[in-house]
């Protein structure tokens, strides 16, 4: 999806995130320019770091519609319902957005679940898939 932002597969997969050298604060979507949090005393250098891969629900909600323009998708396709969740990171406790796995949806979820960020397939064609990542509830192996 976005080079830099994810790396590896399977129990390897993690995102990618930057940690300020100063204030120690950590980013996702990865920050490359400078320090984004506003008390950060003059800002350090950014480190990429790998983020946790466990996480708990935050909060979810499910898109029951194709979203309008800009959004890109094909109309001739149904459209088929995705649960978005939030999840707080283990060590970082920031919160993330994200898709879950295939086949969970809101009725499968609850605030405080632990998750894990897995590989998941955004969109493929013949020649290429693009990657992105999701979450799927701890002990399934969907």
């Amino acid at each position: 999806m976005v080079a830099g932002w994810f790396a590896g597969d399977g129990d390897d997969f993690r995102l990618l995130g930057t940690r300020c050298s100063v204030c120690a604060s950590v980013f996702f979507p990865r920050e490359d320019a400078f320090c984004r949090n506003p008390g950060c005393p003059g800002g350090g250098e950014l480190a990429e770091v790998p983020l946790s891969r466990h996480g708990r629900v935050w909060s979810y909600t499910d898109s029951r519609y194709r979203p309008p323009s800009p959004y890109v998708s094909d109309p001739e396709l149904s459209w088929e319902p995705y649960a978005l969740i939030a999840v707080e990171l283990e060590r970082e406790r920031i919160v993330l957005l994200g898709q879950t796995v295939p086949g969970i949806t809101v009725a499968d979820l609850t605030v405080g679940m632990e998750v894990e960020v897995v590989p998941g397939v955004l969109n493929e064609d013949e020649e290429t898939t693009w990657t992105t990542w999701h979450w799927r509830p701890m002990g399934l192996t969907a």
